[in-house]
This record gives structure tokens, sequence and C-alpha cells, in this order.
């Protein structure tokens, strides 16, 4: 008797406290500034100039990158079937071309949709 009262005691707790999870995916979770998703990668004289920073330093090895005759980078692509999104790319760039959006919905059917070819500038 004594463990239905004290059930009874839980559920009357619970009815007054103010839920825990969001209606997703109309209400949103709002995300901090520390929050690494989507890359975004800047080409150009201001952007990657090819050191190969990044793609040292990522562990999953998800960075690729294309150079002309001039070591100047025409195509970046980030494969994000490999991306943890460590952010080790972002934070040892020392141009600061590689930023990390607050973007995470990134599921997909095509997994060509996956690999980020970015080819002059910066998206965000």
């Amino acid at each position: 008797m004594f463990s239905i009262i004290e059930g009874l005691f839980t559920v009357i707790k619970h009815l007054f406290m103010k839920p825990t999870t969001l209606e997703y995916p109309e209400k949103k979770r709002y995300q901090s500034e520390m929050f690494r998703g989507k890359p975004y990668v800047k080409i150009g004289n201001d952007g990657c100039v090819g050191c190969g920073i990044c793609k040292k330093v990522c562990p999953a090895k998800a960075i690729e990158y294309i150079q002309d005759n001039n070591k100047k980078v025409i195509s970046y692509t980030f494969n994000l079937e490999k991306c943890i999104f460590c952010g080790n790319c972002m934070y040892y760039c020392p141009r600061g071309a590689i930023k990390l959006s607050q973007e995470f919905e990134l599921a997909t059917e095509q997994k060509e949709e996956l690999k980020l070819n970015y080819k002059g500038g910066c998206d965000d």
C-alpha cells in the first residue's frame, strides 16, 4: 500500500513541473556559441592559402583540397561522412578561413550531399 501512495505522490509532483523536452522541430533548442556544426571555408586572398595544417590536424581525414600550379587552392572538400566536428581545423587554421556554424540538421538520403565542396567563397 505504501508503494502505491509513493508512486501517486511522484506522479502528482511531476504534474506541476515544467517539461524538459521541446516539441522538435517546431521549437528548437538554443545552441551555445561554442557549438560545432556544419563547416564553412573561405577560399581566396583573405581565406585559405593551402598551407595544409587543417588537413594534418584532422583526426578523421575528412578534408581534401585541390591546388593549381601556383599553389593556390581552387577547390576545398569537407567529407561529412568522416567529419567528427572536433573543430581542430578551425582552431589551427592560421588564416581563420574555416568556421563551424550553428547548423546541425545535416541528415540526408543522398550520400553525395555529405561532401561539401567550396570553390571561391564562404557561404555564411
